[in-house]
């Protein structure tokens, strides 16, 4: 094991952005929570939205919904509480706007990511509300995820709190009422609601148990169990949810979960990282910057995973 962490390690240093740096640092060198911010504090607009690549598909410098939720993810990853941060707090700014929100969901995709480098899968010809990975209309991501952070983080007094208790409820009963199986995307978005509201302790806006155990059904529906596609496609691994064996996840999901980690350690490449199953059709120059960027991000999860299952 040594050597798989030596290798990502080296791959991190000579080609990690300095946030991701930063993230390894914390992680696994005894680095500070402070240096992760300062760096992620960069992609963060005057707007209190993030841009900037922080999403590395998309290198529009605007705030845009998903990039700020990709803030709220690293955030969540070091663990930030305090809803006095600064950069909290501009989120929920950024939130409070309405900026890239219809009313009831905010915006997946927005026009002006054609106007920059992006995957094909970031350009849309409107604002819009659709899952770009399943086109489903009225898609929870990443707005669930969104509400969650206005519960666990906003004033219980505000009318921001209770926009994201009317929008937590909205999700939550179209989640109960479809028994269509969410993409892995939306479905992690619904996690972090629910994680949110149970650290908010504001449980009683929703069905907790019934939430719980839909949300366990469709994670175990989600995960590929067919482990030689996991070569060829892109597909649904255990760590898309959770990274450690206690996670209420992990016992209907046991079996897969331990052959990840059996997984990850097999499919290392010799650069140290771990290959990106997509691709870029345009931007080729771009494309190259971003696939490291992605792949030190990858090994950041595979390594947390294999020490979350006592690897390393």
């Amino acid at each position: 094991m040594e050597q798989i962490f030596n290798k990502a390690q080296g791959f991190i240093y000579k080609n990690a952005r300095p946030l991701d740096l930063a993230r390894w640092q914390y992680h696994f060198e005894g680095g500070s929570k402070d240096a992760v911010l300062k760096s992620l504090s960069y992609y963060q607009n005057e707007d209190g939205g993030f841009g900037n690549a922080l999403e590395p598909d998309s290198w529009n410098p605007n705030s845009s919904p998903i990039q700020t939720w990709v803030a709220t993810e690293i955030l969540r990853e070091i663990d930030i509480t305090d809803n006095l941060n600064s950069i909290i707090k501009g989120i929920l700014g950024y939130l409070e706007s309405g900026q890239n929100f219809g009313g009831k969901l905010w915006y997946n995709s927005i026009k002006s990511n054609n106007d920059f480098p992006h995957a094909p899968w970031w350009h849309t010809e409107s604002d819009t509300c659709h899952n770009i990975f399943n086109f489903t209309a009225n898609d929870y991501n990443p707005t669930a995820c969104l509400a969650g952070f206005i519960i666990r983080f906003s004033d219980k007094k505000s009318e921001l709190y209770n926009l994201g208790c009317r929008i937590a409820q909205e999700a939550v009963e179209q989640l109960m009422s479809d028994e269509s199986q969410n993409d892995m995307y939306t479905l992690l978005c619904y996690i972090r609601l629910m994680e949110y509201i149970v650290e908010a302790s504001a449980t009683e806006i929703i069905d907790l148990v019934s939430l719980i155990n839909r949300l366990q059904t469709q994670v175990k529906n989600c995960i590929t169990t067919d482990t030689k596609e996991w070569e060829i496609s892109y597909i649904c691994k255990p760590s898309q949810f959770f990274n450690t064996n206690g996670s209420i996840f992990y016992p209907d999901n046991e079996e897969i979960a331990e052959y990840e980690c059996e997984y990850i350690i097999k499919a290392q490449l010799e650069d140290g990282s771990w290959d990106i199953p997509w691709r870029w059709n345009e931007y080729p120059d771009e494309w190259a910057i971003s696939r490291n960027w992605w792949k030190s991000n990858g090994i950041i999860i595979n390594m947390l995973y294999l020490r979350g299952f006592g690897k390393i």
